[in-house]
């Protein structure tokens, strides 16, 4: 009997170490030391500047006013865009590689992009730095509803346990935003912004006419408007199930729907992602949804000043 007894207390021992045990897997490009420099010559009509715009991938610099598709099997796109709207050509960068030890990271920054038509008309936007899975549809053809521009989220059928990455935080102190869409007068938003870092797992299906609808099957949102003194390595945030609205942590941020994200249906068209509700907490997802992001109001929304340093992305098994 005591040898049985033994026996026991040893399984529950060498169950409860292998329990303990967890697997880091790191996103492909997501120790951020590999990136695409691309250099565009913006048109003559807004100053003929060379602008750089950056993308985590296989290192490379592409020269030309070229459309960028993801490289190398990166499943990273970023708010780094080009635009060529009635034939101008134009750019915005916010998002940097910066140095970080022997390696590097990305920067993130909420900024005001200008541009002077002919020297004359000073057009003034802000623009957050947003790095997301998924890809972006260039060049961009207008300023009207900027996330139908990009294609939100990337399939994945896993269940991680937590999202792991580096960070450092640099808040700006005003306690309200600025909303500044380069056509309108400034104004001002009410609510101090954040700095944020959104995980979504949906499962998500198409009908006959090309809608696309969405179940939340796990959710990690986490946001920041304090500054850090120094770099926070691996932060761990757990990736919560099903309909978590009863729970401790649950903030309205994380509610269904919270902003609307846009993906191509199978005939190639931009559609919204329309997130319905809560899907069972034991369900499998098909697409993640991970985006880091210098401020949280939107497009056109923020405080300059924000900005987000972020490297070491992995999940937690």
């Amino acid at each position: 009997m005591d040898k049985l007894i033994k026996v026991i207390a040893g399984l529950i021992v060498l169950s409860g170490s292998l329990f303990a045990q967890e697997q880091e897997v790191p996103f492909s490009y997501g120790d951020m030391d590999q990136w695409v420099v691309r250099e565009i010559h913006e048109s003559a009509i807004i100053g003929g500047n060379i602008k750089y715009l950056y993308e985590p991938g296989p290192t490379d610099t592409i020269k030309g006013n070229i459309a960028y598709h993801n490289r190398g099997g990166s499943p990273w796109a970023t708010s780094n865009v080009m635009a060529k709207v009635t034939g101008v050509v134009k750019t915005n960068t916010s998002v940097f590689p910066e140095r970080r030890g022997d390696g590097w990271c990305a920067r993130l920054e909420t900024r005001f992009e200008s541009v002077k038509v002919l020297g004359l008309i000073d057009i003034e936007v802000i623009a957050a730095g947003s790095v997301f899975l998924g890809t972006v549809h260039e060049p961009i053809r207008g300023t009207k509803n900027p996330q139908s521009m990009l294609g939100n989220g990337v399939p994945f059928t896993k269940r991680p346990k937590a999202l792991r990455f580096d960070y450092k935080v640099k808040a700006a102190p005003e306690k309200n935003r600025v909303r500044s869409t380069g056509f309108s007068r400034k104004s001002v938003v009410e609510g101090q912004d954040s700095i944020a870092v959104i995980l979504l797992l949906q499962k998500r299906w198409e009908d006959k006419e090309g809608n696309i609808y969405a179940k939340r099957v796990g959710t990690m949102v986490q946001r920041y408007t304090a500054s850090t003194p120094d770099w926070v390595d691996n932060a761990t945030y757990p990736v919560l199930y099903g309909d978590i609205t009863s729970l401790p942590d649950y903030k309205p941020y994380m509610r269904i729907q919270v902003e609307e994200r846009y993906s191509l249906n199978k005939e190639g068209k931009s559609v919204p992602i329309k997130e319905i509700g809560w899907a069972e907490p034991d369900e499998t997802p098909t697409h993640m949804v991970l985006q880091f992001v210098s401020s949280h109001g939107g497009a056109y929304i923020g405080s300059p000043g924000n900005t987000f340093w972020i490297d070491n992305v992995k999940l937690i098994y």
